[in-house]
């Protein structure tokens, strides 16, 4: 057991954390609160003086039979993902790491963030990998949520609420996670087709036994990979045809495409920061949904068609627009103009359960104001 669950142990890191919030909250101030800054540029601007997570860092428990390992969240990903690997184990969601000013990401960025890699349609989000969670919330309160086991349910659902909640709700001290056995064999297939027939491939694949772990489609190319038992990647190589990557060829693609910094996301983050009006747009919707060819723009299609990635000059009225008649939502993932708002607006109902559990958990906004929506 590690001090932070441990109510009879006093951690010292803790312990300032809690007199600066503490300090904050009396001086109605704010923090930003900030790892590498890896994904700073995600959400809507950061205010506050930066609290630096960095502090909070270490694997506290890595138990590779029971697949599970807890870390404190100013841990460097790239630490904990070097740690698993040394055990032939990984996380499966794929997180990517962006450069920030101190590093690749830390591993409360990633679950703050919720981002999640190529093989998020076939293995699930970040969420769906964290046990259990402790937080500093905008009290100074140190709660904890879930566990270290998958059986233990208590809290179960809070934890998991921390994923994708951008430092919203608190500072996120430490979490489990569950990791997972590297694939015995993987392989990864080239089609040239265009967007509606990749599409189409990848709805009828959906719908077979196939060990399709991801996929991503661009500039009239489509690319697979398979990924598990050495026999059913054979099976389905023989079965689905088109051009076998060699394995560095492959493994270079994935990783660009994982991190962003392959071809199209070069370019999209380019054409952003060069201004001119474009934006990165990231479009969740239905797999079975139609190309947006009424978008234009460049497109980048993951997640067997859930994920569609969109460099534009469109008004986001026409994006949104578009991604809710197809079933989904859009999310302006990088741009120099953020007054649209970066995520789309909620339903009144959900804008006051989250008002509500920013004042259960943040009553003084001491922490993230404004970062996952600008009135929280």
């Amino acid at each position: 057991m590690n001090a932070f669950n441990n109510p009879g142990a006093q951690d010292p890191v803790l312990a300032r954390l809690i007199d600066q919030v503490m300090t904050a909250r009396a001086a109605q101030g704010a923090f930003e609160i900030r790892g590498h800054g890896s994904k700073r540029f995600y959400g809507e601007l950061p205010r506050g003086e930066v609290l630096d997570t960095r502090v909070l860092t270490g694997i506290s428990s890595y138990e590779p039979t029971e697949l599970v390992v807890t870390v404190r969240a100013g841990t460097p990903l790239q630490e904990l993902e070097a740690a698993l690997a040394a055990q032939g184990q990984y996380l499966a969601f794929e997180p990517p790491r962006f450069q920030g000013e101190g590093g690749t990401g830390t591993v409360g960025g990633m679950v703050a963030a919720g981002l999640a890699g190529p093989s998020r349609a076939a293995v699930g989000s970040v969420r769906d990998y964290v046990l259990g969670a402790t937080m500093l919330t905008g009290k100074g309160e140190v709660v904890s949520f879930g566990g270290q086991v998958m059986k233990n349910v208590a809290g179960y659902d809070v934890a998991r609420m921390l994923a994708g909640s951008m430092g919203f709700l608190g500072l996120i001290c430490e979490v489990s996670l569950k990791v997972l056995p590297m694939p015995v064999a993987t392989r990864t297939l080239r089609f040239a087709v265009d967007q509606a027939q990749a599409l189409k491939r990848l709805n009828a694949w959906g719908g077979q036994p196939l060990p399709v772990n991801a996929s991503a489609w661009w500039n009239n190319t489509l690319v697979v990979r398979l990924s598990g038992a050495r026999a059913a990647v054979d099976a389905a190589t023989a079965g689905l045809g088109g051009e076998v990557l060699d394995d560095a060829a492959a493994a270079a693609f994935w990783l660009g495409l994982r991190d962003q910094r392959d071809d199209f996301f070069q370019l999209a983050h380019t054409a952003v920061l060069q201004g001119g009006g474009r934006a990165l747009w990231r479009l969740s919707v239905p797999q079975v949904a139609a190309p947006l060819d009424e978008l234009g723009g460049n497109q980048l299609v993951e997640w067997g068609g859930a994920q569609r990635w969109l460099l534009t000059e469109a008004p986001a009225a026409q994006v949104r627009d578009a991604a809710r008649r197809a079933g989904g939502h859009a999310v302006l993932f990088a741009a120099q103009d953020k007054s649209a708002g970066v995520l789309a607006p909620l339903p009144a109902p959900l804008a006051r359960i989250h008002k509500q559990l920013k004042t259960a958990f943040d009553p003084d906004r001491v922490f993230n104001p404004g970062r996952l929506y600008a009135d929280l």
